[in-house]
């Protein structure tokens, strides 16, 4: 188990942008942010996996791409998640995962392939 730790949730306007950070107490190859909004199921949003060397590759959900950019500083064991051009439908608890998946099987499309979760940060954004 990996200890995860999320900070940067706010409330904000939209086309605002904030940047997500997840703290983790050691490396995993793959890492994910999830979300869930009040009343609806847990959506993936964005997983970073690597291959065994020091190349990462992201991957985003269809509602996301092009506005969300998941990165990772490896020497402080944090990942980030920056969200521009947020919309109200963004709108959710954000949770960071972890899981020893390979680069394959890493997907945020899989949350059961994650075992450690962060308690959450909060996005809300208003119209």
């Amino acid at each position: 188990q990996v200890q995860l730790v999320e900070s940067g949730g706010g409330s904000v306007q939209a086309g605002g942008s904030l940047r997500l950070s997840c703290v983790a107490s050691a490396y995993s190859k793959c890492m994910g942010w999830f979300r869930q909004a009040p009343g609806k199921e847990r959506e993936g949003v964005a997983r970073l996996a690597h291959d065994g060397g020091l190349t990462s590759y992201a991957d985003y959900a269809d509602s996301v791409q092009g506005r969300f950019t998941m990165s990772q500083d490896r020497a402080k064991n944090t990942v980030y998640l920056r969200m521009n051009s947020l919309k109200p439908e963004d709108t959710a608890m954000y949770y960071c995962a972890a899981g020893g998946q390979s680069r394959a099987d890493c997907s945020y499309t899989e949350a059961e392939g994650f075992h450690s979760w962060g308690q959450g940060t909060q996005v809300t954004v208003s119209s």
